[in-house]
C-alpha cells in the first residue's frame, strides 16, 4: 500500500464517467451530486491519515460513483419496510396490525390509480357523501340503523363524546378507565372531548345503584368501556349493557358501549373465546357502539360508530367529524374486507387475520419440521436450533388472556458467556436481512413463533445473507 499517486477526481469527472452517468440517470442530478460529494469527502480525509491502494483516476471516479450509489439505495429504501411477523402476537400494534385480505389490496390499488367517485353520487349527479360507500353494509351485518366512519376507534369515541356531551357529564365504571397504547387514557381523551369523567364504582366493582346515585342534572350519557387490554378477576362485578340499556331509557340518556377492538361473528365456533360481538351490544341495547376496523374486523385502519340514527347523524355534523374522515383508500379496502362477511363460510381462508388465529397446531408444526433444518446449518456451531411449543396471543387489545397453542423454533447460544448480548445480536441480526424477521427472546433462546409465517420461501432463501458475528466469548471452547 502506498500513498495515492495520482489526483483524486474532480465532481464533474465523477459525474462525466459511465458509472456516474448511471447513478444519475436512476437517481436525478441534484441527489447524485451531493451523493459524489460527500463520498469524495470522505475519500480526502482518508488519505490524509491513511494509504490509500494505487488506483486510476478513472478507477477511482468509479469507486466514488459506487459509493454514491450506494447511499442513495439506502436512502432510497422505504422506510415502512415489509417484515415477517414471528413474534406470535396476530394483531401486533407495532407491526401495523391486520394483514389486509387480497380484495381489499386490490380495492385499494384500484381507487389509488383513478378518480373515484367518493362524494359524489352517481345516479343523482349530485354531492354525495363518502361513508355512503360501506354504511349499508356495516348496517346490513350489524343490525344498526346508521353507521358514520372515521379514522381509528379513539377517534369514534371522542366524536361522540364531543357530539353527545359537550360540557356536561359522561358516567364510566373506574375499573373501566382503560390506557391504551402510547399512554392514551381514556381520562384524557374524555377532557379532549370536552365533557366532563364522572367515575362510579370501584377498580373491581361496580354495581348498578352507582350509576343510578351518580345520574344528575348534568348528566349527558352512560358510557361503558371494554376493558380490551386487560382482564379484572376475582372478587369483581360489573354491570352488563342489558342492565344499563334499561336505566339509560328510564332516564332518557343515551348509552355508549365502547367495544374497542370489535368483532362481526361469534369467534367460539373457530374455536377461540367467545368475544361480544357489536350485534351483541346493539341488542342489549346500546345506543352507539364503538369499535375498530384493523384489529379482529381484520381490515385497514378505520373506527366505527354504529346505532341510532338520530345520535349518528349528530355525530356525522359535527365539525370534528372532517378532522377524523376516511380517504378513499381505507374506504376500498374497508368495503371489500366487510363484503367478505356475507360468506362467513369462505371467511378463515380469505380473511389473513381469522386464518392466522384458526390455523391448525399440526399445519405450524409441520412447518417448523420443514425450517428446522436450513436454520440450523445457518447457525452452525453458534447456536443450537430445536422446534419449541409457543403460545400465540391475538394482540392489539383483543381478548387479553386468550392464548393460543402454536410451535416455533429456538435459538439458544451454545457459548454461555454473555448469552444476552449474542441474542440480541442475533435478533439485530434478523432484523438487517432484506424482509426483517421479528421474533422474540425469551428463557434464553431467540424464538420464532411460526403462526404467522406465510412466506415460508422467503424466509428460507434469505438465510444466506444473515450475517452473524462471532464474538470473543463464542469463540471459547
Amino acid at each position: 500500500m502506498t500513498k495515492a499517486s495520482v489526483p483524486i477526481p474532480s465532481v464533474d469527472e465523477v459525474l462525466r464517467g459511465e458509472a456516474g452517468k448511471v447513478v444519475v440517470a436512476r437517481f436525478g442530478h441534484a441527489a447524485t451530486l451531493g451523493a459524489v460529494r460527500a463520498a469524495l469527502d470522505d475519500l480526502r480525509a482518508l488519505s490524509r491519515h491513511s494509504a490509500l491502494p494505487h488506483a486510476s483516476r478513472e478507477d477511482t471516479a468509479a469507486t466514488i460513483a459506487a459509493r454514491a450509489a450506494e447511499v442513495l439505495e439506502a436512502e432510497d429504501a422505504p422506510r415502512l419496510r415489509r417484515v415477517l411477523n414471528l413474534t406470535g402476537t396476530v394483531l401486533h400494534t407495532n407491526l401495523g396490525r391486520a394483514v389486509l385480505a387480497e380484495e381489499a389490496v386490490t380495492a385499494a390499488a384500484a381507487a389509488m390509480r383513478a378518480p373515484a367517485a367518493l362524494e359524489f353520487d352517481l345516479e343523482s349527479g349530485s354531492r354525495g357523501e363518502r361513508d355512503d360507500i360501506v354504511r349499508g353494509l356495516i348496517c346490513e351485518l350489524t343490525g344498526a340503523e346508521d353507521a358514520v366512519l372515521v379514522n381509528n376507534n379513539a377517534s369514534a369515541i371522542l366524536l361522540v363524546l364531543n357530539t353527545l356531551a359537550l360540557a356536561k357529564e359522561s358516567i364510566v365504571s373506574r375499573g373501566e378507565l382503560i390506557e391504551i397504547g402510547g399512554s392514551f387514557r381514556m381520562p384524557d381523551i374524555m377532557a379532549r372531548a370536552g365533557t366532563r369523567l364522572r367515575e362510579i364504582g370501584t377498580t373491581n366493582r361496580t354495581h348498578l345503584r352507582d350509576y343510578t346515585d351518580a345520574i344528575g342534572p348534568e348528566t349527558a350519557m352512560l358510557l361503558k368501556v371494554h376493558t380490551s387490554n386487560y382482564l379484572v378477576q376475582g372478587f369483581t362485578k360489573e354491570v352488563g349493557t342489558n342492565e344499563l340499556a334499561v336505566l339509560a331509557r328510564e332516564k332518557n340518556l343515551p348509552l355508549v358501549d365502547d367495544l374497542g377492538s370489535g368483532t362481526l361473528i361469534d369467534l367460539a365456533k373457530y374455536g377461540l373465546r367467545r368475544e361480544r360481538t357489536v350485534q351483541d351490544a346493539l341488542k342489549d341495547g346500546a345506543d352507539l357502539v364503538t369499535f375498530s376496523g384493523d384489529k379482529l374486523l381484520g381490515g385497514p385502519q378505520a373506527g366505527f360508530i354504529v346505532g341510532r340514527r338520530d345520535l349518528v347523524r349528530a355525530c356525522a355534523k359535527n365539525p370534528i367529524k372532517r378532522a377524523v374522515r376516511l380517504d378513499k383508500i381505507r374506504l376500498a379496502a374497508l368495503e371489500a374486507t366487510l363484503k367478505l362477511y356475507r360468506d362467513p363460510d369462505r371467511l378463515p381462508d380469505r380473511l389473513p387475520t381469522l386464518g392466522y388465529l384458526t390455523r391448525p397446531l399440526d399445519d405450524i408444526r409441520a412447518q417448523a419440521e420443514r425450517v428446522e433444518g436450513p436454520l440450523a446449518r445457518t447457525m452452525g456451531d453458534l447456536f443450537d436450533v430445536a422446534i419449541c411449543d409457543c403460545t400465540s396471543q391475538i394482540g392489539s387489545g383483543a381478548l387479553p388472556l386468550e392464548t393460543i397453542p402454536s410451535a416455533g423454533l429456538a435459538m439458544t447460544p451454545r457459548a454461555k458467556k454473555q448469552s444476552g448480548r449474542q441474542l440480541e445480536a442475533l435478533a439485530g441480526a434478523f432484523r438487517r436481512l432484506p424482509v426483517p424477521v421479528i421474533g422474540h427472546i425469551e428463557k434464553g433462546a431467540l424464538v420464532f413463533d411460526l403462526r404467522c409465517l406465510d412466506a415460508e420461501t422467503l424466509f428460507v432463501e434469505q438465510l444466506e445473507k444473515l450475517t452473524i458475528v462471532r464474538s470473543e466469548a463464542e469463540a471459547e471452547p
